[in-house]
């Protein structure tokens, strides 16, 4: 992937279709002024825009390791839409979500990827588990993978619980020893033989200029606050996820006991 050239569309949302009541973010499916369905995630819930960030960053980071994620767009939301929606909830939802939200583009008629019936050759399977544990994704487990399966291949969706550090608070992004425990209940572990192999690649693809193209990505509208400068912030995710990487035989070896536990 050459980093000069990492861009999102923008979409105005034309229809609102139907929630999604999956989790405590209520996507939604949407209709956009291109003609094409969306799944918007909503920067008015629970998470706020920090779930949109990780959304885009582990989603963007996923497309650069050459892993499939359906297309991401910037979906600007109009103020119309909360006063018309009859459900409260969603109307509130909508009213505190004018502007500019994240939407993936929308998969008709995929699969939930079902790890009894789907097989994943080793290499897809050590990438994405080592994706999630340098992105400290705790959203891919045999209850809520988090995997779709469209027209027979494999695709990766809903980050915004990836890189839950950025939580924290004043402090989130000190370089420091950060395990990732939560591996030993990823759906794809027990196939994730070639986790070395996996690093290699993720360090020859995931650059320092690579990830630094993917924050510029991020609008700094969702990354100011109180007392934080937005390009502070966008160096702050660099720095964690430049930092992690350097250390990535930390989270591969602890990736590779808890496989050992599991086979």
């Amino acid at each position: 992937m050459q980093a000069s050239s990492l861009s999102l569309r923008t979409v105005d949302v034309t229809r609102y279709v139907t929630p999604l009541r999956e989790g405590g973010s209520l996507p939604a499916l949407v209709e956009a002024d291109d003609g094409f369905m969306y799944v918007v995630k909503f920067r008015g819930a629970g998470q706020g825009v920090k779930a949109l960030i990780a959304e885009l960053v582990v989603g963007e980071m996923a497309r650069a390791l050459g892993l499939r994620v359906p297309e991401l767009v910037f979906c600007q939301l109009d103020e119309a839409f909360g006063r018309t929606e009859p459900d409260e909830e969603i109307q509130d939802l909508l009213r505190f979500s004018t502007g500019l939200n994240l939407a993936l583009h929308y998969l008709s008629g995929a699969s939930t990827f079902d790890p009894l019936v789907n097989t994943i050759e080793p290499t897809m399977a050590s990438l994405i588990v080592w994706l999630d544990c340098l992105t400290m994704n705790v959203d891919r487990t045999a209850r809520n993978t988090n995997l779709l399966m469209w027209h027979k291949e494999l695709w990766l969706i809903d980050h915004g619980a990836a890189l839950y550090v950025h939580h924290a608070g004043p402090g989130w992004a000190e370089p420091k020893p950060r395990p990732f425990p939560q591996v030993k209940d990823h759906v794809l572990l027990p196939q994730a033989k070639e986790l070395a192999a996996a690093d290699a690649l993720g360090h020859s693809r995931l650059t320092p200029d690579v990830i630094r193209a993917i924050l510029a990505l991020v609008p700094a509208e969702w990354l100011t606050e109180p007392e934080v400068d937005a390009e502070v912030q966008r160096e702050n995710y660099v720095r964690f996820l430049t930092t992690r990487l350097a250390a990535s035989e930390t989270f591969v070896q602890e990736a590779e006991n808890a496989r050992k536990a599991l086979v």
